[in-house]
């Protein structure tokens, strides 16, 4: 079955989705991992626990919530309404319920590659004078890149397959909202439509195995690079 403009239009929206919504991540689970690698035992366990709240909830409830706090009417949406920023039913939306569900599983691989680095490695630095800043962004990153890697594939992956928390906050709305997933629950609920449905579930795998593969191989090249002398 060739893919309609409805179709691509939503593979074009999940695309953009993932994408903004990995972005928008990345700076907050670097501080995140960074923070829970430092943190104390009992500020440690409340973050974590934090963290990875939207993954124990179910995505309906998370979706809800962001439609009481951002919708029109919200305590944060209504500021935001008055600056002209509207996230409830509007893409930026589904981009905003996406990054909160994938997370989660972003500052995970970031957080352990971060606690693999030697403690030797930055009390060395700290003997050499560097500050907390420049010890961050000259050794705590670089050699945390793979983990890094592999935490951006994990929420783009995630954030491309999110739907409950999604069509809960935004909607279904045809080149506004519809994403992949949105399309193929749509597609499921049509008689005659499982061919259709079977369709977009291959176009979503294709896309994360891709995802995934490209990490993986950016990954290797980087981990390659650290080991050299």
């Amino acid at each position: 079955m060739n893919l309609s403009t409805d179709d691509l239009a939503a593979i074009g929206l999940s695309l953009r989705v993932a994408g903004a919504a990995t972005l928008a991540d990345l700076p907050l689970a670097l501080a995140a991992a960074y923070a829970l690698t430092r943190a104390r035992l009992a500020g440690r366990v409340a973050l974590d626990a934090a963290i990875t709240l939207p993954l124990v909830l179910p995505p309906v409830a998370t979706g809800f919530l962001l439609l009481i706090l951002f919708g029109r009417t919200g305590p944060i949406g209504g500021w935001l309404a008055s600056l002209g920023v509207v996230l409830a039913f509007r893409w930026t939306g589904a981009a905003l319920a996406a990054a909160v569900m994938a997370f989660p599983l972003m500052v995970r691989p970031m957080r352990l590659a971060m606690e693999a680095i030697e403690p030797a490695v930055d009390e060395a630095g700290l003997t050499l004078g560097a500050g907390a800043a420049v010890r961050f962004l000259r050794l705590t990153l670089p050699l945390a890149l793979p983990g890094i890697i592999a935490g951006l594939a994990l929420g783009f992956a995630k954030a491309l397959g999110e739907f409950g928390a999604t069509i809960t906050f935004v909607g279904a709305i045809p080149g506004e909202t519809l994403t992949l997933p949105t399309a193929i629950y749509q597609a499921t609920q049509v008689p005659g439509q499982e061919s259709h449905a079977l369709v977009l579930c291959g176009v979503s795998v294709v896309i994360a195995v891709v995802a995934v593969l490209v990490s993986e191989i950016v990954g290797r090249q980087v981990a390659q690079r650290q080991r050299r002398p």
